[in-house]
């Protein structure tokens, strides 16, 4: 597994802690996809399951490190949902519990790790509960979480809680350059819209997802030129809509930050005469009206089942057909 240079203080704070007898045997780490969370959890259980660690490293020489870089370590139990469903039920839950009270197979930790806690049912989450109340001895659960809201506050309420922000911008500027990909204002752009994380940055940049982010916008310049809103539904109806709304209110808001002056906080720097465009074709009041109800069309496609997506997002162009045109406020700034 890839290892990211933003990612060495938050181990050393958290082996840190385990190495001096203070280590939570349940820690939720919440952090917002493309920070490399999962990378920081696989090392923390590799020291954890490590049988002859080297200060803050895994030795990688011992079995137990040998098993692990094998992926088939006896103790080392990974939770994620069955192929095909988008939730983590009871049964897998169940058995690794089993397996918990049952004596290590090497002789050491046992490390249970779960990527996206939040997608635990709350049959699932109540039968995870009742174990981290009272852990069977030399037990770890490292739980990976992006919303932390979703999930039981009896469940948070058992767990070490642990932020993982994304880097400072500098820093993720830096790695993405030394990856290579993308043009500097490309770089820049991914990153902001990304609410700074660089995986997820890198991903964006990604010639291929770069060139549907670049057709969507021009098709939202058209469409803004000749008041013709339903332009946009061939850019925005595809299954990766929700991103692709995304990108969309954060130009909004990017309308918003031009009427404002707040040019420096623009997200996408790539896009400029677009998010002028925007700044004049919507007053303040559209432009922020705009965002709630594309924030809304975006939830309802994410959590309603069986949607009729092309009927939603004709229906919402439609309404937003109605807002443009209609006089803007100058921005004080061009960008």
């Amino acid at each position: 597994m890839n290892w990211y240079p933003w990612l060495n203080m938050p181990y050393r704070h958290l082996v840190g802690q385990y190495a001096a007898g203070r280590g939570h045997h349940a820690l939720l780490l919440h952090a917002a996809p493309g920070n490399g969370d999962a990378a920081l959890l696989y090392a923390l259980g590799r020291w954890l399951i490590c049988q002859q660690r080297n200060g803050e490293k895994s030795c990688g020489e011992c079995h137990s490190c040998r098993l692990m870089l094998a992926g088939n370590h006896p103790d080392y139990h990974t939770l994620v949902p069955e192929k095909g469903k988008s939730s983590l039920g009871i049964e897998p839950i169940r058995q690794v519990i089993e397996s918990l009270y049952s004596h290590a197979q090497q002789g050491g930790a046992k490390v249970v790790w779960l990527s996206q806690a939040e997608l635990l049912t709350e049959a699932a989450a109540n039968a995870l509960l009742k174990t981290l109340e009272e852990p069977p001895d030399n037990t770890y659960f490292l739980l990976g979480c992006s919303e932390p809201s979703r999930l039981l506050a009896t469940l948070r309420s058992r767990c070490f809680y642990w932020h993982l922000a994304s880097p400072d911008e500098q820093m993720g500027l830096r790695w993405l350059d030394r990856e290579g990909i993308g043009e500097p204002i490309a770089r820049l752009t991914a990153l902001r819209l990304h609410g700074g994380a660089p995986i997820a940055a890198e991903a964006l940049l990604q010639p291929e997802r770069w060139q549907q982010r670049a057709s969507l916008c021009s098709a939202l310049s058209t469409a803004l030129q000749q008041e013709d809103m339903l332009l946009l539904l061939p850019a925005l109806n595809h299954d990766d809509v929700p991103e692709r709304l995304h990108w969309l209110c954060a130009l909004l808001l990017d309308g918003l930050k031009c009427q404002q002056g707040a040019v420096n906080h623009v997200m996408n720097q790539d896009q400029r005469s677009l998010v002028q465009q925007l700044a004049r074709c919507l007053n303040s009041s559209s432009l922020q009206q705009s965002m709630q109800q594309w924030l809304n069309c975006r939830h309802q496609l994410l959590s309603i089942t069986g949607v009729n997506r092309e009927l939603l997002l004709t229906e919402q162009l439609l309404n937003w057909e109605q807002m443009v045109g209609a006089p803007g406020d100058s921005p004080p700034y061009t960008l």
